[in-house]
């Protein structure tokens, strides 16, 4: 039974309809802009409509139609590495080292890390890991020994694939922090104390460690009863099986393990690679991480959907890397955090590169500045530069601009909550808010994890009794379903009874020309509760003083929310993935007014 939007949607004239390729088959896709005025919104609730169906499909069946229809495409470059494969390569190398990986003994279900940077191995083991019916875990690069044996407790991993060394990181000294038998261990037959579960590790790249094999070696394990399985195995996994486990970043406790299936990733990365307009021609520069869903998701997996090239500029995030790249390899796309654009932005050889192949691109894992935004457009060429908004909770796509919306959308929300999802936007006591009204953004759909590995407990929590997923994020819906994310819960300042989103200010604070990039947190205080702090990045050769800032800020934003303190500096605390540790320069800034 149809309601009545969906009987009004299905009448209206065809030219609000876009027309869309996936999988070789036409499909409608329904855009926000063919919404009438009697379809505005009134509450912050609402759902992505679109006429596609989900696919019920394995990433390994989605990598194999891929490879049949498109052999000779280029499907990943590794820039610094000097590596470039087509996708008959590269399905060859997935498979060879699928097979042996089930030539270890290792089982459908049994779970498998991979540790390291963006490189060549860390591709091929997620993508064989899960045509063999393992669950890939994807470890962060930045863990140290004690974080890793939580991550191979917490999921009971059999098997590591680590790169041996990355900058100042030793991976192989770190493992044998955990697991000091390794040394004396034979291949495969680790036997470890304080992780009884882990039996095999393997060394992406060069030879062999002490009690380790090498990636070449688990290559050619496989025979003809391997690939034989590997084969069958394509037909029994089902889509909705989980497949992968990503850490969150644990800042409040213990990483929880959320946990991803195939249909939450394939379905998350055909909507992405629609909505960018993505097909077999499309050249994507990743410099995200890998073992982030942005990376992951939204970049590699994206490209394989639409048998489109992965330009991978550098192992580790390298802003000139990313421009070169762009140059050389013609890319169509480009991915970054904020942090990472502003870092491309004020390259010093910036204007050295032509942009002009680009055409779009994403900018996610924090708010986007609306400066940094439109400086992309313009001096970038991604006249079709979008954002998108999601936790690797929802896979990660939960909402997205689309490109055809005014560069005023594009940089002043994050779009609308994407086809076949539900969003709505509650208050303290659970009440959908009116539109235009902040609340804790939660969203009800195929993106949802499955749940938290082996915690009921924190997956209650996060998905409640109705299956809506709590983000702890605050957002405003208007009446046309555009959201914006005014903030994290635990991020609100409440100064004096009054409720301030860091996000507002920091906006503001971006039309400063002289800030090159600023985070606002609240500190505590005695009277007030909390005080507005920011911390100010100023562009090259430039300087500044507190009073210049504050007489930016008066008469033009409510005197409550100019900041009490003012901090310049020149880094700021940060994830491997891109992302602003505001709970460090909260806690560093505590400790600074403690001592000054």
């Amino acid at each position: 039974m149809h309601s009545s939007k969906t009987l009004h949607l299905l009448k209206l004239s065809k030219n609000v309809f876009r027309s869309c390729k996936l999988f070789g088959r036409r499909y409608i896709a329904v855009t926000a802009s063919s919404c009438t005025a009697s379809e505005k919104l009134s509450l912050s609730y609402d759902h992505g409509i679109s006429s596609n169906k989900l696919l019920a499909k394995t990433i390994g069946q989605v990598l194999d139609e891929t490879t049949e229809k498109f052999p000779d495409n280029e499907a990943v470059v590794f820039c610094s590495d000097d590596v470039r494969l087509t996708y008959s390569q590269f399905t060859h190398k997935v498979d060879n080292f699928a097979s042996g990986l089930l030539s270890l003994g290792l089982q459908r279900g049994d779970r498998i890390g991979i540790w390291g940077q963006n490189h060549l191995q860390w591709l091929i083991t997620f993508y064989a890991a899960l045509k063999a019916g393992l669950i890939i875990v994807n470890v962060n690069p930045a863990y140290r020994a004690s974080e890793l044996e939580y991550a191979l407790n917490k999921v009971q991993m059999k098997a590591l694939v680590l790169m041996p060394t990355f900058k100042t990181s030793n991976y192989y000294e770190i493992l044998c922090e955990v697991a000091p038998e390794i040394k004396t261990s034979h291949p495969g037959q680790l036997k470890c104390e304080k992780a009884p579960h882990l039996k095999d590790v393997i060394m992406s790249e060069g030879a062999a460690f002490n009690g380790t094999f090498s990636f070449n070696e688990v290559c050619e394990l496989g025979g003809y009863h391997e690939k034989h399985e590997l084969k069958e195995l394509q037909q029994i996994i089902q889509a909705d099986e989980p497949c992968n486990i990503q850490f969150t970043s644990g800042t409040t406790g213990n990483p929880k393990g959320a946990t991803l299936t195939h249909h939450n990733l394939v379905n998350n990365a055909v909507l992405c690679g629609d909505y960018l307009g993505y097909d077999q021609l499309s050249r994507v520069s990743i410099p995200v991480p890998l073992y982030h869903c942005f990376g992951l998701t939204i970049g590699s997996l994206n490209c394989i959907v639409n048998g489109s090239t992965q330009v991978y500029p550098a192992r580790g995030f390298d802003a000139h890397a990313t421009l070169k790249s762009i140059h050389d390899e013609r890319c169509n796309a480009v991915y970054g955090t904020p942090v990472m654009f502003i870092d491309m932005l004020n390259d010093l050889q910036f204007d050295q590169y032509d942009y002009t192949s680009l055409y779009t691109g994403v900018m996610a894992g924090s708010p986007c500045p609306v400066e940094v935004m439109r400086r992309i457009i313009t001096d970038m060429h991604c006249k079709e530069m979008t954002c998108g908004y999601g936790l690797t909770e929802t896979s990660p796509l939960a909402n997205f601009c689309s490109r055809s919306s005014s560069v005023e959308l594009r940089t002043s929300t994050v779009g609308q909550v994407v086809a076949h999802v539900e969003v709505k936007a509650i208050d303290e006591s659970g009440l959908i808010v009116d539109i235009n009204e902040p609340g804790e953004l939660c969203y009800r759909g195929h993106c949802v994890m499955h749940g938290y590995w082996q915690d009921e407990m924190k997956t209650k929590e996060a998905i409640d009794e109705h299956g809506w997923f709590h983000t702890g994020d605050l957002g405003v819906i208007d009446e046309d379903g555009y959201c914006k994310i005014v903030g994290r819960l635990k991020d609100l300042i409440i100064r004096g009874g009054e409720n301030i989103y860091p996000t507002e200010i920091e906006n503001f604070l971006h039309k400063h020309p002289k800030i090159l990039d600023v985070q606002v947190v609240g500190i505590p205080d005695e009277r007030m509760g909390e005080e507005v702090c920011a911390w100010i990045k100023l562009k090259p050769d430039v300087t500044c003083d507190t009073k210049e800032i504050v007489d930016f800020c008066k008469g033009t934003i409510s005197h409550y929310k100019i900041p009490r303190y003012i901090h310049f500096v020149e880094e700021y605390p940060m994830t491997v993935t891109g992302k602003v540790k505001k709970f460090e320069i909260r806690k560093e800034m505590i400790e600074y007014l403690k001592e000054n």
